[in-house]
């Protein structure tokens, strides 16, 4: 089965139109990462990949969150922390190719005691928490890493159970109301 795997969490700005750029000849599932991350990035491919399978009855769409594109080992654990904004950090953790809890917020003082320490521990938002990351663990914390759709792909392919059924974004906090 050919799958395509979409990584947008970033936000980050590529050249060009990027659905353009995907090879869509034969895909039977599209596996999107949902996130925690750029709201715009993670929605416009979900909307894309729920999209293309509405017009492609043979296409099914699974989602994984993003920091798993990060575990490259089936034997070693991992943290990932990202900045959920607002003094709040978003915590994924993982032993080997499994996510063992959901994806989870802690305040600054929560960082000390709720995330393990002496694990490897990685973020995609370095510029932002890196320093209190290395202040706070040390030489465990790793730098910067971005999610990919390789990441992904290695991830779904060492445990194709972790994929989720009519996937959703991962919104830490509820919508804003005004």
């Amino acid at each position: 089965m050919k799958s395509l795997y979409l990584e947008r969490s970033t936000g980050e700005v590529r050249e060009g139109d990027w659905v353009e750029k995907l090879d869509l000849e034969g895909v039977e599932r599209l596996v999107v990462g949902i996130g925690p991350g750029s709201f715009a990035g993670i929605r416009s491919a979900l909307a894309f990949a729920l999209g293309y399978a509405a017009a492609n009855e043979k296409v099914e769409v699974f989602g994984l969150p993003s920091p798993c594109a990060l575990q490259d080992s089936a034997d070693k654990p991992l943290c990932v922390v990202g900045d959920a904004r607002q003094g709040m950090y978003w915590v994924a953790l993982f032993d080997g190719f499994k996510l063992i809890c959901p994806i989870y917020q802690v305040d600054k003082e929560g960082l000390g005691k709720r995330v393990p320490r002496g694990v490897k521990m990685l973020s995609p938002d370095h510029k932002r928490i890196g320093e209190l990351l290395k202040e706070y663990f040390g030489d465990f914390y790793c730098g910067e890493a971005f999610p990919t759709a390789q990441g992904l792909e290695r991830f779904a392919e060492a445990n194709p159970s972790a994929l989720i059924k009519e996937p959703l974004p991962i919104y830490l906090n509820p919508a804003v109301r005004s």
